[in-house]
């Protein structure tokens, strides 16, 4: 299988850790050789509930019974994408009321930028440096971060950076501006925090010149954070609402959200403003309603701030330097990007899953499954601990 994999599926690194899966079940994935991995990754965040999560399997299952794709998104009356979208409005600050449900979050990234460009009728978008919203060439364009993207120009023209958490850099957000573009936590970056009511003042910038604020939740959406959505942590509440990994509960999904009002100016002029076959497949918005549904009437999100004092507790080591992040959705930063690679794989080895970020080289990413237990916390700790002790002997 393993050659069968290199062979015959593309790859996106000269590396991978081609695990080869036969199951997954709650906290753990098992390989092949029935050797069990506990996971602090969580799919990147797609994971929220673990993995073969019954209300989530129930849910697929049931609606795979019933039918699956009868036609493109917004032409039928299909519950599950419309349960899905009304339990999103219930749960959101007005006016983020009306939802276009997508395949990923990065196709969900290039509609919230076309719905700011007919909006605003403008063409300027500001992004943020290390920003990372995806990987089709309008989600690319406001990437900041120039080695991913210099292979791939021509981009989106008039895209302009900015600093996250700079106030003097709000000075170029102007009414050229059709929109600003922002993730409410930077994932790839390092998991980095707005300080200073940075958010709020970006707010206040965007409305004093009539542009528009995207706010991407890809990552820290769906109680990641102990808040359904980043943003609510930051009293700021965007134009525009980015979701996806998550939502989906394990299933691939996307989706943005606005007001009536903007999401209507998609409809006409021209017809169809942006479509899409699957997106709202009845199978996925079943899985997402389970998902979102299980969050939303749990306890997990008030005990993703307490599994994060409990792993703040216990990471605490010479050879970390800082953990960053908020909730379940967490970054050990190493002294190096050497010490950072040795810790993922010795744990990978020991049968603990950690992950990088996609810029910061130093970082560890921590974001496990909502649902992981206190139990299994103190357990990938220790390993982490130990491996680190390992490393810091030989240092």
């Amino acid at each position: 299988m393993k050659l069968d994999f290199f062979k015959f599926q593309a790859q996106t690194s000269p590396h991978p850790l081609a695990l080869e899966i036969s199951h997954a079940d709650g906290s753990y994935i098992y390989d092949t050789n029935q050797k069990a991995y506990l996971d602090f990754v969580a799919g990147v965040s797609a994971t929220p509930l673990g993995h073969n999560h019954p209300k989530v399997i129930t849910a697929i299952k049931n609606q795979v019974d019933k039918y699956l794709h009868v036609m493109v998104y917004g032409e039928y009356i299909q519950k599950p994408a419309v349960e899905l979208t009304k339990l999103l409005a219930k749960n959101l600050p007005y006016p983020l009321e009306t939802t276009y449900l997508t395949n990923s979050g990065t196709e969900a990234i290039e509609g919230a930028l076309k719905l700011a460009k007919r909006a605003t009728g403008r063409s300027e978008i500001i992004a943020a440096n290390h920003a990372y919203h995806g990987c089709t060439m309008g989600s690319m364009s406001v990437m900041g971060f120039e080695e991913r993207k210099q292979a791939y120009r021509p981009l989106l023209p008039d895209v302009r950076f900015i600093t996250f958490n700079s106030e003097t850099d709000l000075e170029f957000i102007t009414n050229k501006t059709a929109c600003v573009i922002l993730e409410t936590i930077q994932g790839g970056a390092g998991f980095i925090e707005p300080k200073n009511n940075y958010l709020t003042k970006v707010r206040a910038k965007c409305d004093a010149v009539g542009a528009l604020l995207i706010l991407d939740e890809i990552q820290p959406g769906v109680g990641r954070t102990g808040k359904l959505f980043g943003f609510e942590h930051y009293n700021c509440i965007p134009d525009i609402l980015v979701t996806g990994k998550g939502l989906g509960g394990g299933m691939p999904i996307g989706a943005f959200t606005s007001s009536t009002k903007l999401m209507n100016l998609l409809q006409d002029k021209p017809k169809l403003g942006h479509i899409t076959t699957f997106g709202g497949h009845p199978v996925i918005a079943a899985s997402a309603l389970a998902t979102l549904t299980e969050i939303i009437e749990s306890d997990l999100m008030p005990q993703t701030l307490e599994k994060e004092k409990l792993f703040r507790q216990l990471l605490v080591h010479p050879l970390i330097t800082e953990i960053r992040g908020k909730g379940l959705m967490l970054a050990l930063i190493m002294p190096s990007q050497d010490i950072t690679n040795k810790l993922i794989l010795s744990c990978h080895e020991q049968g603990l899953i950690l992950f990088w970020l996609l810029f910061e080289v130093k970082a560890v990413r921590i974001t496990p499954p909502l649902t992981i237990s206190n139990e299994e916390i103190i357990k990938g700790c220790s390993i982490i601990i130990n491996i680190l002790n390992s490393i810091h002997k030989k240092n």
